[in-house]
This record gives C-alpha cells, sequence and structure tokens, in this order.
C-alpha cells in the first residue's frame, strides 16, 4: 500500500530532482520476417514493426499524464540486424537498405531511437556479420534515429581482435563520413560491447536478444539527481549511512519504473521485461553522476577515490533496485558518459578526468568509455587498442563493458564538440599517442579466461 508520504516523496522527486523514466523500450523479434528477398524483408519488418509499436508513444504519453510522472523516451529494439538481414543481404548496401527502412519506421511510430542495428561477434564473423559491420558508416550517416552496436567479446568466448581492429577503422570511417556530409557525428549512435545483455532498453546499445519473447517492454529509469539530493541530508556522515542511504532512494526510485512498466504492460498487452535502474545522466544541472561523487566528498570526479566513490554508488543502486523489483536487468547501475553530463564534462575541462582515469572507472560502473570525443586524426589502430582495452577488462572482471568513441575531424585537445539534445557536448579528450599497431594487426581471437570454463 502506498501511503500519503511516499506520494509526497516522489512528487518532489519529479518536481525538484529530475526524477523521470528515461525510456519505455518497446523489444521485438524480427526472426520471423525473415525472407530471402530483401525488399519482401523489408516491407515484412516495416509491417511488424508499426503494427506492434503504432500505439507505444501515446501509451507512454497517456501514462505520463495520468501518473504525473515525466516518460522522456519512447523507443524500439529489434533482433540483431545481422541474423535477420543474412538470407536477404548479399553486400552492404542490402543492409543499408534495411536502415533506412528501420529509420523511417521508426519516424512513422514517432519513436525517438531505434536500436538493433547490430552485430554479435564475440567468436568470430559470419558473412553476414562483417557486411553489416562495414555498412555501418553509411547506414549512420544516412539515417537519423537508428543506432548501432557490436558486440565483440564475452567472458565465455574470448574477444574477436579481427572485429576490434576492423571496428577500429569502422569508427574513423563513420566520423570522416559525417564530417564530409555535415551530418550528425554517426559515432554518438554506435557502440562496442563486450557481455553485451540482451534486454538493454537503453540507447545506442538496445537491442532484442534471440533469447527474448516476441514482444517485451523494458522500462528504464533514471534519478542521479534524486540521489545527490537524499546523500545532500548525510553530510559527513560514515560509509555505512552513505551506503544506505543511496540504497534506499534507489528502491524507491526503482518502484516508479516497476508501476510504469506494469501500466504499459497492461495498456498495451505486451509483457513486462524488466526494469534497469540506470543513473543515466544528461546535460541538464542537477542531473549528474559526476555530481553525485563530489557530493560524496570529491573535489572533482577523477580526484583520487573515485573508483572506490563510484563501484559503491554503483552496488548500493543495484541492491535497492533488487529489493524493488524482481525484474531488475539491463545494466543498472551509473553511466559515466562524459558529453551527457554537465559534472564529467566540467571534470574534463579542468583535467581532473583523463582517459585513463575513466578507463579505471569502468571496472566498477554500468558500462565503460561512454560519449568521449577525441581527436579527429587518432589512429584507427589506436581506437582499436582502446576498445581492446576495454573488452579486457569487461572479459576478465565478467562485466558488461562498452566504447562509445567518437573522432573529431578537424578538432584538437581541449576544443568543444556539440552533439546536441540529450547527448550534449564534451571537450576534446588527450589519446595516448604511443602505437598498438603490431598487438592490434596480429589479427585471431584473446582466448577466454580460465574462469570462463564453469560448466
Amino acid at each position: 500500500m502506498i501511503n500519503l508520504r511516499e506520494v509526497e516523496e516522489t512528487n518532489a522527486m519529479i518536481e525538484k530532482e529530475n526524477l523521470d523514466v528515461r525510456t519505455i523500450t518497446m523489444g521485438l523479434c524480427l526472426l520471423d520476417c525473415i525472407d530471402s528477398n530483401v525488399d519482401k524483408l523489408c516491407q515484412n519488418i516495416h509491417d511488424k514493426i508499426y503494427r506492434s509499436a503504432k500505439d507505444l508513444v501515446k501509451t507512454g504519453n497517456e501514462i505520463a499524464k495520468d501518473f504525473g510522472i515525466p516518460v522522456v523516451n519512447k523507443r524500439i529494439s529489434v533482433t540483431p540486424i545481422s541474423l535477420v538481414g543474412a538470407s536477404a543481404c548479399k553486400s552492404s548496401a542490402d543492409f543499408v537498405k534495411i536502415a533506412k527502412m528501420l529509420d523511417s519506421v521508426a519516424k512513422e511510430v514517432g519513436v525517438n531511437f531505434l536500436g538493433g542495428y547490430t552485430a554479435l561477434v564475440s567468436k568470430g564473423m559470419t558473412p553476414a556479420d562483417e557486411l553489416l559491420i562495414r555498412s555501418i558508416p553509411e547506414a549512420l550517416t544516412e539515417t537519423d534515429v537508428l543506432c548501432s552496436s557490436v558486440n565483440l567479446g564475452s567472458t565465455k568466448t574470448g574477444i574477436d581482435m579481427d572485429a576490434v581492429r576492423l571496428m577500429g577503422t569502422i569508427i574513423k570511417d563513420t566520423a570522416e563520413l559525417s564530417e564530409k556530409k555535415g551530418v550528425l557525428n554517426g559515432d554518438s549512435k554506435l557502440v562496442v560491447f563486450c557481455n553485451a545483455p540482451d534486454d538493454n532498453p537503453f540507447m545506442a546499445g538496445a537491442f532484442h536478444g534471440v533469447t527474448e519473447g516476441d514482444v517485451v517492454l523494458n522500462v528504464g529509469v533514471s534519478g542521479p539527481g534524486v540521489v545527490k539530493k537524499a546523500l545532500e541530508s548525510v553530510r559527513g556522515t560514515d560509509f555505512e549511512t552513505l551506503s544506505e542511504t543511496i540504497k534506499k532512494t534507489a528502491f524507491k526510485v526503482t518502484r516508479v519504473g516497476q508501476l510504469v512498466a506494469k501500466e504499459a504492460s497492461k495498456r498495451l498487452g505486451y509483457p513486462f521485461g524488466i526494469v534497469d535502474l540506470s543513473l543515466a545522466p544528461t546535460p541538464a544541472i542537477g542531473d549528474s553522476v559526476a555530481d553525485i561523487l563530489c557530493e560524496m566528498g570529491l573535489e572533482y570526479a577523477g580526484a583520487p577515490g573515485t573508483t572506490a566513490a563510484l563501484a559503491m554508488l554503483n552496488d548500493q543502486v543495484k541492491k535497492g533496485g533488487l529489493m524493488a523489483s524482481s525484474y531488475v536487468g539491463g545494466l543498472s547501475g551509473a553511466f559515466i558518459p562524459v558529453s551527457e553530463d554537465q559534472g564529467m564534462i566540467h571534470a574534463a575541462e579542468v583535467g581532473a578526468l583523463t582517459l585513463e582515469k575513466l578507463e579505471a572507472m569502468t571496472c566498477v560502473c554500468s558500462v565503460g568509455l561512454d560519449m568521449i570525443a577525441i581527436p579527429g586524426d587518432t589512429k584507427d589502430t589506436t581506437i582499436a587498442g582502446i576498445i581492446a582495452d576495454e573488452m579486457a577488462i569487461g572479459m576478465i572482471n565478467q562485466k558488461t563493458t562498452a566504447c562509445r568513441l567518437i573522432p573529431c575531424p578537424g578538432k584538437k585537445v581541449g576544443d568543444k564538440v556539440e552533439f546536441g539534445g540529450l547527448l550534449g557536448f564534451a571537450p576534446v579528450m588527450a589519446v595516448n599517442a604511443y602505437s598498438c599497431d603490431a598487438f592490434v594487426n596480429r589479427g585471431g581471437r584473446i582466448p577466454a579466461p580460465v574462469h570462463s570454463f564453469k560448466n
């Protein structure tokens, strides 16, 4: 039973502390759309997405109005397109045709992002996987709301270094093609993973895993401002008090997500999947994970103690969420995207936060090196080396890690780059320029760690 005090607390979180349901994401299985003719395949995909998601945006808006809870984004994730298009696509151009159709139907139903232009290549690439990956620069510069992801490794299989090396080139090519066409940098909609989850509702990494049902509704809740406000009341207290405060706050935030998820499931007639309680910041003042770290006692995110503070934050968020819902999933913890968090932006600008410190922080956060602008002249082999490091952290630590690196043509360290909207802006960060060419060009696969063999 919800009492009056809980209602008042929730209202305060929404009105003063930036609490929102960041996304309702409808996951759709497209395996039943497969056809050997690419035009027929596109038509099948269009029809299923439109039929399933035509009421998604309207329903999300109605729930927001009825419950007084902001539902910021309505999104769709689909089965990895490298699987769906394998029979029909004989060239990268065929995959681009699917990309444009996905972008078109996403706009038709009104969602702000559609994810699943994806390949899963942790142990090796099929011909279709490679064709899709090579199509990414054109696919992301010819579309507006399509998001792409590639899973390059896992704890069970190791790291596909051929795919890592290829993605270094693809990321560089996407940035250069975006600059040439004068469009939003496509790399802001592209992420590479190790241990990618099947049920992640957050872009750019959302896709509908093959272990999922036909249609499912996943909800992502975010509340960095709520957590920061709660911690203001326990300044100077010990770590036990700090931990308990984070955990209790995460519980309350997750309950809001559970409420919205259940209601969306009821109104749309599709099963509820998971609530992802990830503290996903925005460029707005008061909606920052970095500010939480500062409230915990750091001068800036990146100061000594940052990794320990982030580890505790991430763990307590998960503990609070797990007590609030039986179906917590996705990533659930704390995101540290540089361009989307004003506190991270400021820390990077003053030099407190470096790429190397961010890499250390990714050992304990929800994802990894996220929305990081790097100089446009960074070599593709260097990008591949950064990706390999991040994949190794995920593989060895049995956690999800990711990279969303954005080379900025013509920009140098210290320049600012605007991405717009929720994507924010970022200072271009310095990259270690020493060569890793001979390492990433070896080819083959880094074997899975010894603790992967648990059968």
